[in-house]
């Protein structure tokens, strides 16, 4: 059957060839700028009257397409698609379906470079960024199509005499995905793939500041042959279609992922039972992160710097995992500052297409917010590096910014900022690092530079997180390798890229014959 699973590699762009063929990639893209696209409902593109624009973070005068955004009319046509295809697909073995998905990874695989360049000019990341968001992508279809054909299996129950007894799982119908902008195709492949993995159809509503790419992920889902309908593609407004699918009485499970607030939200509206609904409807949030690294003083200090430096301001802090809370114990906070400090400075800031360390943020209005909020830490604690906007070709720039000085329980390090920002706070010892690190109602990512050994299992122990890394950086999951999601009011924990995800867009029959004579 299929080979073993293991996560696609990354390029080296040090290598002179993969810089030519990255540079090729963008150049190809950039000649298909300014496109337009559809939503796609039973496989068929739908005009719209409305369109949705994206635009160049970078670069907000050019345009990257034009999608048409879908009313409440394409919303239920979608849902009646969705429901439409589920009979047979889900009747499909899995193993069918799972080669689908097999096919899909290796057309992602085929052009990874070119997806990744769209990634350059529509989220603003840069190569290397840009290339592990298309690995993970395609990480999801090869992981999730495997994990279906091993969830086709019987589940174990114990024999009866005198009857048949089985379990197994079945898929639940027809859902909603909502993706977020900062893993465009990663995040968009794997809540979609999953669902669909596992036997469900869905109506796919991508973000609005990042519709191309999911242009781009529904051209190769065509192309892979999904049969019509099993992905449909609903781009449009949330205040016009967002609590349409959210509430409709045929949805049967909603996929989010994105802001804390939107979150509860909708976990709050999708509880209710509306008017011929047959079903509680099952709903998965993954939302926000205030994540922390705590330092100590047996830490490897230039490391911890390097380490921190790399979770904060990875694709412009714009990660729900980034390290937005650097937590240093009393001995050594002011050298890991000071080194914190250095590389921060260092970091260039460019144009994603000539592979600039720090791009981009994704908006206008994300890049004001961000600005708003360093101002106000500007009473809470020290700004001592970066922080300002950068202009350059008009694009939503911002210095990293260092704030030192932040106490445990400011806005600082408490409120979700999702930027380029990182907050240092002293501890008095560990056992002050640790409560500090719990301190907020997030729990999704948080890391420990230590070389105690006694500290290090504490904190396996005591670390409220659903993603904890020891002496590396706190960003960067892989899928298959570790499962991905938070406690508290960071999400459900699905945990995205695991063992247990597909199991949680199922459900389970059981059949018991008594044997007559």
């Amino acid at each position: 059957m299929f080979e073993p699973y293991r996560p696609e590699p990354y390029s080296d762009f040090a290598n002179p060839a993969n810089r030519v063929a990255f540079e090729t990639a963008l150049a190809g893209v950039e000649s298909q700028l300014g496109g337009d696209a559809s939503p796609i409902i039973a496989g068929s593109p739908v005009a719209t009257s409305k369109s949705i624009v994206s635009v160049d973070p970078s670069r907000p005068d050019r345009v990257i397409g034009r999608v048409g955004s879908a009313s409440a009319a394409e919303a239920e046509s979608a849902l009646a698609a969705a429901w439409a295809a589920f009979p047979a697909w889900s009747s499909l073995p899995a193993i069918e379906r799972a080669r689908y998905g097999m096919h899909l990874a290796e057309l992602m695989r085929s052009r990874k470079f070119e997806l990744a360049a769209w990634q350059c000019f529509e989220a603003g990341k840069n190569w290397g960024e840009a290339e592990a968001d298309v690995c993970e992508a395609l990480d999801f279809c090869d992981y999730y199509a495997r994990e279906a054909v091993r969830l086709e299996e019987p589940v174990q129950v114990f024999p009866f005499a005198g009857e048949e007894n089985s379990s197994h799982l079945v898929a639940l119908g027809a859902g909603v995905v909502i993706p977020p902008w900062n893993f465009p195709l990663a995040i968009l492949v794997g809540m979609t793939l999953g669902p669909v993995m596992a036997g469900n159809t869905v109506v796919l509503k991508p973000a609005s500041t990042t519709p191309m790419i999911g242009v781009g992920f529904m051209e190769l889902v065509a192309e892979a042959g999904f049969p019509p309908g099993v992905i449909n593609f609903l781009p449009g407004a949330g205040s016009e279609i967002g609590d349409l699918l959210v509430d409709h009485p045929t949805t049967r499970f909603i996929n989010f992922t994105g802001s804390k607030e939107v979150g509860l939200r909708i976990a709050e509206r999708s509880a209710k039972v509306h008017p011929g609904q047959q079903w509680l409807k099952r709903s998965l949030m993954e939302m926000g992160g205030k994540d922390a690294l705590i330092v100590d003083e047996t830490a490897d200090l230039e490391l911890a710097a390097i380490d921190a430096v790399k979770s904060a301001y990875g694709f412009q802090g714009q990660k729900c995992s980034a390290c937005s809370r650097l937590i240093l114990v009393d001995g050594i906070h002011d050298e890991v500052l000071d080194r914190v400090v250095a590389n921060t400075a260092a970091l260039g800031i460019g144009s994603p297409m000539e592979n600039g360390q720090v791009g981009p943020v994704i908006s206008e209005s994300q890049h004001r917010m961000i600005l708003e909020e360093i101002d106000r830490g500007k009473s809470e604690a020290d700004l001592i590096q970066g922080g300002s906007a950068v202009g350059q070709d008009g694009g939503y720039y911002i210095e990293p910014a260092v704030l030192a000085g932040v106490e445990p329980e400011a806005r600082l390090a408490q409120h979700e900022i999702f930027g380029p920002v990182l907050s240092v706070i002293r501890a008095r010892d560990f056992d002050h690092a640790l409560d500090i690190a719990n301190g907020t109602e997030f729990g999704l990512t948080g890391g420990l530079h230590s070389r105690d050994r006694s500290r290090i299992e504490r904190a396996r122990r005591e670390f409220h997180v659903g993603n904890l890394y020891i002496n590396r950086k706190i960003t960067g999951a892989l899928v298959g390798v570790q499962p991905f999601g938070g406690f508290n009011m960071s999400g459900s924990n699905a945990k995205a890229g695991g063992p247990d995800y597909l199991r949680l867009f199922m459900e389970m029959k059981t059949v018991a014959e008594r044997w007559l004579v």
